[in-house]
């Protein structure tokens, strides 16, 4: 993998690229994540698929663009950055609130969508509740306790019985979250409150479409990942058994081998 800051557009990011490749994998990470999350993840795929990994603006070492990122504009930048790499085409995979930006990019930028993989993420807009929740994470950060969603949200994403077996991985996410700018928390927060549904967007793609689902979820949990399932049959399912909401992490070879046999038939 070669790591190198990038252009995309008028926004300098922080991107990985295997090089290699004719089908092309986009490994888009999630809230409070950044591109290092994929870093045991890549290797298995990279002898079959080129990779591209990179920090979403507002995580990592991407740039903050404002008080609100949108998955719109955070499309544009998926776009643009392909552009750079001299990519027309990939499969476009996001991990929770990377599945919001891949369902962004699916719907402007179709064309370039060989296939969309939503990894533990859903086609639905926040809730009433949900929206409330973000605001209050809003209101921890501005009060300066981010030490209160270190404690929480790091562990949270593993299924229980996962959690003493990826106690480093855990740790690992504890300290990102430390390291990740207060603003560029805010602004994607933001962007996750406003954005839309997207069910009808799916329906009418025309591509193929994979979900992959952990039976174990604490942020999806089942009944809602089976109503996703029942209202997107057009969409393969592959279900991590024993995956809370970090499958690529918690059973990293069966979700990659689920992964590359789409691409590969996609």
């Amino acid at each position: 993998m070669v790591e190198k800051f990038i252009m995309a557009g008028d926004t300098p990011l922080h991107i990985c690229d295997s090089e290699e490749g004719e089908k092309v994998v986009v490994l888009l990470h999630g809230y409070l994540e950044n591109m290092l999350v994929w870093d045991d993840f890549v290797p298995l795929l990279y002898k079959d698929v080129r990779v591209v990994t990179l920090d979403i603006p507002g995580h990592g070492i991407s740039v903050v663009k404002g008080e609100i990122h949108t998955m719109e504009y955070l499309a544009d930048v998926v776009a643009a950055a392909l552009d750079k790499l001299g990519i027309a085409k990939a499969t476009i995979v996001g991990h929770s609130m990377g599945g919001y930006v891949a369902l962004a990019f699916a719907e402007h930028y179709a064309e370039r969508t060989e296939s969309l993989v939503l990894l533990h993420s859903t086609p639905y807009a926040d809730s009433d509740e949900k929206k409330k929740n973000r605001e209050r994470e809003i209101s921890i950060i501005r009060s300066g306790k981010k030490e209160m969603l270190v404690h929480t949200a790091a562990e949270a994403g593993f299924a229980p019985e996962n959690r003493n077996r990826f106690r480093t991985e855990i740790e690992d996410l504890e300290q990102t979250i430390y390291l990740t700018e207060d603003a560029g928390i805010i602004a994607l927060l933001n962007g996750m409150i406003e954005r839309k549904a997207q069910s009808e967007m799916l329906h009418a793609l025309g591509k193929p479409i994979l979900f992959i689902l952990g039976r174990k979820d604490g942020y999806i949990v089942p009944e809602v990942a089976e109503k996703m399932v029942a209202e997107h049959p057009e969409a393969e399912v592959v279900w991590l058994e024993n995956s809370g909401h970090m499958g690529f992490i918690e059973e990293a070879k069966t979700c990659a081998s689920a992964l590359l046999d789409f691409v590969k038939r996609a």
